[in-house]
């Protein structure tokens, strides 16, 4: 099935392994609230055991290097597309207010970013993502 919409992460390529996974799982969480239709319904295997629900739809992973990120960034929010970000400060933060607080005090072309993810109409973030390639 092909959806209207499209859910995309874009982590920095320069960040350690680990970084990449951390940057990835935080952004995919703050899309699961964009919309009430992401995600789908629980799971239930065959012995009754109930799981979490998930997006209903694929999450594509890019790559870019910091001025990527950037202009990433700056085409989002020009074309108004639902948006989580991860700046680098965040590494240094160990709880939801201070994350909050960093991004906070960066205006928005100052932001030092590790990763975005954003969930609109896919021929929107098409155009956002314009450019870079599938992290592999």
């Amino acid at each position: 099935m092909r959806y209207d919409t499209k859910i995309a992460v874009v982590v920095r390529e320069d960040l350690a392994g680990w970084q990449k996974l951390n940057v990835t799982a935080f952004l995919s969480s703050g899309v699961a609230h964009a919309a009430s239709d992401v995600v789908g319904e629980p799971y239930e295997d065959g012995s009754g055991n109930g799981y979490l629900p998930m997006f209903r739809e694929p999450v594509l992973v890019y790559t870019a290097d910091a001025p990527g990120l950037t202009r990433t960034h700056h085409r989002a929010l020009s074309r108004e597309v639902a948006t989580a970000l991860y700046p680098v400060e965040l590494f240094s933060t160990d709880n939801d207010d201070d994350n909050r607080a960093a991004v906070l005090a960066v205006e928005a072309a100052d932001l030092d970013l590790a990763g975005l993810a954003l969930r609109g109409p896919r021929k929107d973030v098409d155009k956002v993502l314009r450019g870079l390639r599938l992290h592999g």
